[in-house]
């Protein structure tokens, strides 16, 4: 799952990028409003971080565009001043949560998480459907108990899917969770890792629906 992370200090930027990436998340990073809003206006990310005391456009204005625009991905507010005041706007403009500086890098990632399972639907950390269970903490998908060895790739293939099980998601959509902006994108990759996933999990865990895209059906237990 692609997340995008816009911070100007350097060190919180690195280290929030490095824990994500750790974590099984592609990254993008920006410093800048400016160029963080674009980013988050013209691409696609499971979850954003955002800095509110950014150059260029503040986070409370660029939260506010993307929300006015339509733009409706998790964001994980991180702000210096934390008054109460400012949490009430921040969550009246569309943020999902809230963390004040200094933090944990594992309290951001908890909270990350969290937003994005509600985000689909979904209460806990993990997810089982079928035979099939997904647990996001230790980043480990296991068939009837037993650990299943995935590629990074084929990890956040699943992990999305699974996540957003009950939708029918285009390949464009997983295309884009599977590698940065950064990266030229091939034309097959989707349906070469599908191919991939489907030799390592139960067949009829992603079902193909030809010219929508792919699905995980909505049987889950929690």
């Amino acid at each position: 799952m692609r997340v995008l992370v816009i911070e100007d200090d350097d060190r919180i930027r690195s280290d929030v990028q490095t824990a994500l990436e750790a974590a099984g998340y592609i990254v993008d990073v920006e410093a800048s409003g400016e160029e963080g809003w674009f980013l988050g206006d013209t691409e696609t990310y499971g979850a954003v971080v955002l800095d509110l005391g950014l150059p260029q456009m503040d986070g409370m204005t660029v939260l506010k565009r993307w929300r006015k625009a339509g733009r409706a991905m998790p964001v994980l507010i991180l702000t210096a001043r934390g008054t109460w005041d400012e949490r009430v706007e921040g969550i009246d403009a569309g943020a999902d949560d809230y963390l004040p500086k200094p933090f944990h890098v594992e309290e951001l990632l908890a909270r990350l998480r969290a937003i994005i399972r509600r985000s689909g639907g979904n209460a806990g950390s993990v997810i089982k459907i079928g035979e099939t269970e997904l647990d996001e903490r230790q980043m480990r998908v296991s068939v009837r108990g037993v650990a299943v060895k995935l590629s990074p790739q084929e990890y956040r293939l699943v992990s999305y899917m699974m996540l957003h099980n009950g939708r029918v998601i285009p390949q464009q959509e997983l295309a884009e969770h599977l590698q940065s902006v950064h990266f030229e994108r091939e034309s097959n990759a989707v349906e070469v890792l599908v191919a991939r996933v489907r030799r390592k999990l139960p067949n009829a865990l992603i079902e193909t629906r030809r010219g929508f895209g792919y699905l995980v059906p909505n049987e889950r237990t929690e």
